[in-house]
């Protein structure tokens, strides 16, 4: 105790020494304003007779209306053994507890109260609506189902595991004052929260439509949202609820942790659990990005105009806007606009009636072998040449600022396919999982070439083209090793580890090797937006194998594919006839389906579902079944290479 406290002490003794002493008889009287100082919490005084002065005299029946109150010796002996004991320096109130623990405690209020919100919405406003559907048919049952999306997991989720666990935990708050344990055991579990919230924009324009569509789907809608359970709250606003839980959670674990004494045995565990919440949020936030981006891509692709089989949902908008394009003929530029994605530049001219498209696509530039520099031309300032194999094209920028924005967007776009082409020049995968040598460009003609095996390919490395028996047959190219057709390998060139003899090479090994320049109509023809580079392997590949597709979307023989979810493109099924094509035959955006287990009785079955689109594979072992489905899971809830991950999934 410090001496000003003590000395405080005693002091407050000395007075109620004093005061305890005026009660005995004989007493000095003491002043009025003492009897106050220290009233005893809980104890009421009565007000004691009035001791009447010579100059007034107290009538019969008066009842005075104040006077000076005497104190019990009760209380001044309770008084004086609390002032002993330092009981003095805590509040008259019962004692409040920790900081920490109210945080904790407003978490599992707020936890009861969304845990009967998710029940009002999966118990009542689902399965009702699912009962209705089923019975009247006015309204198909997977309406009901995309509106809800996974609420039924996120209900089971916090009603079976978050509530009871956090409830347990404040029980036992005496003897295991900590949650961040608990937190970061459940934590992951929150990601699943992706998948409702970007279904959540969607979710809500079927509600509206529905309910203005289906007189019966209103009326239950209608009949929940009257009932006390609902609080007069519209089925929109429960909805929403899941959307904003994740970032609550992180706002009370970050107070949760700012209340926690700096030597507190849970401020670690609580920090990391912190942390693990903020990015189950980031992930919701990853899954809406990524929704608002093929949400804008289709968006130009309708100003465009382009038809089904140019639209990839791996492309990525860089930059759009007006330019003029500096003509040849004429001396006024003309005003284009142009459209640059990650793979290629659209120039576009405006439509004078837009009635659907906006623009009418004039050129393609792929990026691949774009080049982009400026223009030292004083008739027509802030111009830049753009040169791609298919054109090259002068253009002019608006300003300065302007044009330096569309060439670095160029630029990057042109380093990043280039970085891309170079990842998949490194390896090219073999059926049985073992790497084929590629050689350096250096190396041509300076040793074999490993040949890549015929049935690898079922189209020509070079053109893309797909073989057939009569008109367009197998060959190889005795420098790169690659299976090309005859068109693409009809070239000579001298081999050194051939004793330079003249062997049948590829336009590619030709090129290289001899120097020439063919014609232009012996060109390479133009690659197709969709065409992707090899089909990766492992080292490239978050998932491949052999799939046997199966149903009538493939075809009633059920032929076996070479599927393939790329590194670079995690959101993407790719589907090849063989491992080595050079261009895949169907691309499936992974995104938003539902990942299920096959028909009854094929334990090596699984499917992929969304909106009336069904696909159904069948793997070689139940293990690589259980491999593909977390895979496809995963990037269904828009998960990247860039999160981390539990385990690698490549076969």
């Amino acid at each position: 105790m410090e001496p000003a406290d003590e000395e405080k002490l005693a002091s407050v003794s000395s007075l109620v020494t004093v005061f305890e002493n005026s009660r005995t008889p004989g007493a000095e009287p003491r002043a009025h304003g003492l009897e106050d100082a220290h009233p005893c919490p809980g104890h009421r005084p009565q007000p004691p007779p009035l001791s009447l002065g010579p100059w007034e005299k107290q009538h019969v029946g008066e009842t005075p209306e104040f006077g000076p109150r005497s104190m019990s010796r009760r209380c001044l002996s309770s008084l004086k053994n609390k002032l002993s004991s330092g009981a003095w320096r805590r509040p008259c109130q019962p004692g409040t507890e920790p900081e920490e623990k109210r945080v904790v405690r407003e978490l599992l209020e707020t936890e009861q109260a969304y845990v009967a919100r998710l029940h009002l919405l999966d118990q009542v406003f689902f399965q009702e609506l699912l009962r209705e559907a089923r019975g009247s048919k006015a309204f198909p049952e997977d309406v009901v189902r995309l509106i809800f999306s996974n609420i039924s997991s996120i209900h089971q989720f916090h009603a079976q595991f978050f509530l009871p666990e956090l409830q347990r935990r404040l029980d036992d708050w005496t003897t295991t004052p900590r949650i961040g344990d608990v937190i970061q055991k459940l934590a992951p579990f929150l990601k699943m929260y992706s998948e409702y919230v970007k279904n959540f924009g969607r979710a809500a324009e079927l509600l509206a439509t529905w309910t203005d569509k289906s007189p019966p789907f209103q009326e239950v809608v209608a009949r929940i949202q009257s009932s006390e359970a609902s609080g007069s709250l519209t089925l929109q606003h429960h909805m929403l609820e899941p959307v904003q839980r994740v970032p609550r959670y992180e706002l009370l674990l970050k107070e949760y942790v700012q209340k926690l004494p700096a030597q507190a045995p849970d401020r670690a565990a609580a920090q990391k659990a912190l942390d693990m919440i903020f990015s189950a949020a980031q992930h919701s936030n990853a899954a809406i990005a990524e929704m608002e981006r093929l949400q804008d891509l289709w968006e130009v692709y309708q100003r465009l105009g382009l038809d089904d089989d140019m639209v990839d949902p791996s492309n990525a908008l860089l930059r759009e806007g007006p330019v003029f394009k500096i003509s040849f003929r004429r001396r006024d530029p003309m005003e284009r606009y142009l459209f640059l994605f990650n793979n290629m530049l659209l120039y576009c001219v405006p439509r004078v009636i837009q009635v659907g498209a906006q623009f009418q696509v004039r050129t393609r530039i792929n990026v691949a072998g774009m080049k982009v520099r400026e223009l030292s031309d004083v008739e027509f300032p802030h111009s830049f040449l753009v040169s791609g194999k298919q054109r090259t094209l002068e253009l002019q920028a608006r300003s300065e600022e302007e044009m330096v924005s569309w060439m670095q967007a160029c630029q990057a776009a042109i380093d990043q396919i280039e970085k891309r082409n170079e990842t998949f020049k490194a390896a090219v995968q073999g059926a049985e999982g073992d790497a084929q040598e590629q050689l350096q460009s250096e190396e041509l003609g300076l040793r074999a070439p490993q040949w890549v095996r015929d049935k690898m390919v079922t189209m020509c490395m070079r053109c893309q083209e797909p073989f057939n028996a009569l008109t367009r047959r197998r060959h190889h190219c005795r420098a790169c090793g690659y299976v090309v057709c005859a068109r693409c390998s009809d070239y000579k060139a001298e081999l050194k580890y051939n004793d330079n003899r003249p062997s049948r090479v590829c336009l590619a090994c030709y090129t290289f090797l001899t120097g020439s320049v063919l014609p232009q109509d012996r060109q390479e023809r133009r690659r197709g937006i969709l065409e992707k580079g090899a089909s990766a392997g492992p080292d490239q590949s978050l998932m491949c194998s052999f799939l046997q597709l199966i149903g009538d979307k493939w075809g009633k023989s059920g032929p076996r594919g070479w599927c393939v979810i790329p590194r670079d493109d995690p959101l993407v099924l790719y589907v090849y006839a063989a491992p080595q094509d050079m261009r895949a035959h169907t691309s499936i955006p992974l995104l938003g389906y539902q990942v299920t287990p096959g028909p009854q009785g094929d334990p090596r079955a699984f499917q992929l579902q969304q909106s009336g689109q069904l696909y159904t594979f069948k793997a070689e072992t139940e293990e690589l079944k259980g491999r593909w489905m977390k895979a496809m899971e995963r990037a269904a809830s828009g998960w990247s290479p860039g999160v981390p991950d539990d385990g690698d999934l490549s076969d």
